[in-house]
């Protein structure tokens, strides 16, 4: 039974990757750390098991907390993943870095208690003020 894939990789292609199946969610992050990591309002993501990705090329890496290592490309500075030091390693995996951007559909937002005044969250996705309900 053959999974799918997805690939996907960094602005200058140094880096590059395969991921395989299911993801364990995707949801778009506003906490300040994912937007002070990504530059952006927010991080879109999808989280996969660290055993369902293949990286190719050299990565480097910057600790924002005891908990996640932000995952870049030295070259071009693209942000690529936040890879969890919890038990077992996932890694969120930035989904405008993959070659198919709409590939996976976030289905909530999170900590939009610092959800930037000037964003509008009108999409219908469940929004959680920190982290989902386990």
């Amino acid at each position: 039974m053959s999974e799918t894939t997805h690939e996907g990789g960094c602005l200058c292609g140094a880096v590059r990757y395969r991921l395989w199946g299911a993801p364990m969610n995707v949801r778009l992050c506003h906490c300040r750390t994912c937007q002070r990591a990504m530059g952006s309002p927010f991080f879109a993501r999808v989280l996969m098991p660290a055993d369902q990705i293949e990286i190719t090329g050299e990565t480097a890496r910057f600790d924002s907390s005891a908990l996640l290592t932000r995952v870049f490309c030295p070259a071009c500075g693209t942000r690529l993943f936040a890879r969890g030091l919890n038990d077992p390693p996932r890694l969120g995996v930035a989904l405008a870095t993959l070659d198919d951007p709409n590939a996976f559909s976030p289905e909530c937002h999170i900590f939009v208690e610092s959800k930037l005044d000037w964003v509008v969250i009108d999409d219908g996705l469940p929004q959680h003020q920190q982290r989902p309900p386990a």
